[in-house]
């Protein structure tokens, strides 16, 4: 069964809540459960040898819907549906199910970037091949060629940032994938709250403040999180 784009979105919307819920951000690309490659398991043999690889299929957790139903089906089935699964079922319903998978990258998360729709919908424009090559190491090149250029913003399209954030930054422009990664994830709340700390001393410097500004910039000093860091740089010391 070939799944259109619009099938496809109507699946991820169905899915949406879930997976938005399971995904931390744009800097990682989560590994998807799909099937990518026919089991070791799946090959022809007796029936009785047929039907333990199909059992097998059906016991690895990475086995996903399609798989899961045309395999019950053939296991249910006569001896020529086994073979029939096994020769070519098995294919056609582990693309069924990187369909879906991609089409869940597509459309169930908003923040999916530039780089990673368009390697999405090529896979899905492509073949069989092409989607199995996608999820396997295609949407993860994608996601950090869009880290990358996330990165690249916040060191190049706000002159307000600071320096700790631009250290952090290059750090992982010259670094590996995890490495941009774990900054959008972390390091860059960690180094803006560095910047804001910083922030936060100058203001506790400058000479005729409130009474109340000094108590709350020092309070901040003594420990506090990054949000608070940041809420109080950008709006609480507007307002004492």
């Amino acid at each position: 069964m070939k799944l259109t784009r619009t099938a496809l979105a109507l699946t991820a919307a169905a899915l949406a809540p879930a997976l938005l819920l399971a995904t931390p951000s744009l800097a990682s690309a989560a590994p998807v459960k799909a099937s990518v490659s026919a089991p070791a398991g799946a090959v022809l043999g007796s029936d009785t040898e047929n039907a333990v690889a199909i059992a097998k299929i059906l016991a690895d957790p990475a086995s996903g819907k399609a798989v899961i139903r045309e395999a019950n089906k053939a296991l249910s089935g006569t001896p020529e549906d086994r073979v029939a699964f096994l020769t070519t079922g098995l294919a056609k319903a582990q693309d069924e199910d990187n369909r879906v998978a991609i089409g869940k990258i597509l459309f169930a998360n908003p923040a999916t970037g530039k780089a990673v729709k368009r390697e999405a919908n090529k896979a899905l424009d492509g073949t069989p091949a092409d989607r199995v090559a996608f999820l396997a190491t295609g949407l993860a090149k994608a996601q950090d060629e869009d880290n990358r250029v996330a990165i690249g913003k916040i060191l190049f399209a706000n002159p307000a940032t600071g320096k700790a954030v631009k250290r952090e930054a290059n750090k992982a422009m010259d670094g590996t994938p995890a490495d941009r990664t774990a900054f959008l994830k972390t390091g860059l709340r960690l180094a803006q709250a560095e910047d804001d700390r910083v922030d936060v001393a100058r203001v506790l410097a400058r000479p005729g403040i409130s009474d109340a500004l000094r108590a709350e910039a020092s309070r901040l000093l003594d420990g506090s999180t990054p949000e608070e860091l940041r809420y109080f740089i950008t709006v609480g010391q507007y307002q004492l």
